[in-house]
């Protein structure tokens, strides 16, 4: 009896330490933006595939009628937790001022920590379909005082308000303002602060190092996509970016969370491989 119970007590313990290395080999962040249009056709397997790629964290980008992803926020959650992975962010394209209170509600239910205003919101971002041409309208002073009231009611309700960028907002407006310029000094960190795409600020050809030296501290989440030599959105590791010489500032930056996100795939590559070769950029480059 003993001899068993000794075997026994043996075999829980390393099954234990097989999660727990399991567990411990899980890291980075997934953008659910990559993989859209599997989350829609099946949610969980798909979230399933997340999970066994090796990723950690997940930030949400399919909010609609009070769901995500069709799920009522504590499914979601409950879900999300079967699986090992972790609600970080969420991108809430659809907030309003009249609808921020409900909203910020059902994001806080699910269990996330960072409310990300993806694009200018309430009809204020304009894309030329033909051209792919980003642009806002209503200056970037009225966007400065919608995402402060709405990071005012982020920040009651125990959130944090981040403001995502896309490429326009790092060229001059027809007022000759710079946009994140203007909403990186004239918000307040307390209320407002920024995912920073690093694929856009590079095709805008901004420096992102530049950005985090003049702003130190207010990058709390990054988006990490590379770019081929077209251009075009490529697996971590798989372009030109220095993700190296960025990932040295990332203390500077106030970097908290990384999500790799590719917009689109080329060539026949499946979103679903495309996430599994960009964890494994993600260590050979040095993200943990």
């Amino acid at each position: 009896m003993k001899i068993t119970f000794v075997k026994l007590f043996l075999s829980l313990f390393l099954l234990g330490g097989s999660f727990l290395c399991q567990a411990q080999q899980k890291s980075g962040g997934l953008a659910l933006y990559t993989v859209r249009d599997d989350m829609a056709a099946n949610a969980k397997a798909t979230l399933t595939a997340v999970s066994d790629a090796g990723y950690k964290n997940i930030e949400a980008a399919g909010y609609k009628d009070g769901k995500f992803y069709d799920m009522s926020p504590a499914d979601f959650k409950k879900l999300l937790k079967e699986l090992r992975l972790n609600p970080i962010s969420t991108h809430q394209a659809s907030v309003t001022l009249e609808n921020a209170d409900s909203m910020i509600a059902d994001v806080k239910e699910a269990g996330f920590k960072y409310f990300v205003i993806p694009v200018p919101p309430m009809g204020l971002f304009k894309i030329d379909r033909e051209t792919r041409t980003m642009g806002m309208t209503g200056g970037a002073a009225n966007l400065a005082e919608i995402i402060t009231t709405l990071g005012k009611k982020c920040e009651a309700a125990g959130l944090k308000l981040l403001y995502h960028n896309h490429d326009f907002e790092f060229k001059k407006d027809a007022d000759g303002i710079v946009p994140i310029d203007y909403l990186l000094e004239n918000t307040d960190p307390k209320y407002v602060n920024f995912q920073m795409d690093l694929y856009w600020v590079t095709k805008a050809g901004a420096d992102p190092v530049a950005y985090f030296e003049k702003y130190p501290g207010r990058f709390k989440i990054w988006h990490v996509k590379d770019m081929d030599k077209e251009g075009r959105f490529a697996p971590v590791g798989k372009g030109r970016i220095d993700f190296v010489r960025i990932l040295e500032k990332k203390k500077l930056s106030g970097m908290k969370y990384y999500m790799v996100e590719q917009d689109m795939t080329f060539d026949g590559l499946k979103p679903i491989d495309a996430i599994k070769i960009s964890h494994e950029g993600l260590k050979n480059i040095g993200f943990k």
